[in-house]
């Protein structure tokens, strides 16, 4: 079974997509965690963004595996745990800016494809409309901008990143734009995608609608 979750960012699809694998004991696949493996590789390599031929390449170069069950997935570059070095704040806005490139997009969609052989839960941007457009069940997250970067703020307090709730706002609105405008792989519902607003709900009550569509059809 394929189950594609997409979504803006700070809709809840890391934690929903989690919850839903466990629960259906399908493996789980973050593909924003491999779009920021790209971003590290980039920084640690000196490699000009600007430069799309030079950024595929290291793309399609590098080892990306994703390893453990899905509430505590380890992300490897090249062998090495990056888990915790891919949410810095550098990390996050390289990956957003490397996840536009079309070369680096078909790159991280093949191995996307490949490791969902047996069954998967993937949560993304475009898992619906381009990775798996015949998935099993496509849901289609979202909430108004204000409740989810108040859910990316309190994540970067809890991680110590030093951020004021509006710029957290003001970033997420940019990166709305920027998703949904990019020509590669745009941010957008797939026509049979189950949309959820999850503004004002617990993440429990949308997990419980998420599961009955699952369980139901």
């Amino acid at each position: 079974m394929i189950i594609a979750i997409d979504g803006p960012s700070g809709s809840g699809k890391s934690t929903l997509g989690r919850m839903l694998a466990h629960a259906l004991k399908l493996l789980y696949i973050d593909t924003g965690s491999m779009y920021r493996a790209v971003a590290l590789a980039v920084l640690e390599e000196h490699v000009d963004p600007s430069d799309k031929e030079a950024v595929t390449a290291l793309a399609n170069r590098i080892e990306i595996d994703l390893e453990g069950d899905p509430d505590s997935l380890s992300v490897l570059l090249n062998g090495r745990d990056i888990t915790n070095q891919i949410r810095t704040e550098s990390v996050t806005d390289m990956s957003s800016v490397v996840s536009t490139i079309p070369g680096v997009r078909r790159a991280m969609v093949e191995r996307q494809r490949t490791m969902s052989n047996r069954g998967a839960v993937l949560n993304g941007r475009d898992i619906g409309t381009v990775v798996f457009p015949d998935a099993d069940v496509k849901f289609f997250l979202t909430a108004v901008p204000e409740e989810r970067a108040e859910r990316r703020y309190k994540e970067d307090q809890t991680a110590g990143t030093p951020v004021t709730f509006a710029e957290t706002l003001a970033d997420m609105v940019e990166r709305d734009r920027r998703d949904s405008t990019r020509v590669d792989s745009p941010l957008k519902v797939a026509d049979d995608a189950v949309v959820i607003d999850s503004t004002g709900k617990s993440i429990q009550q949308v997990f419980e609608e998420m599961m009955e569509r699952v369980n139901h059809g």
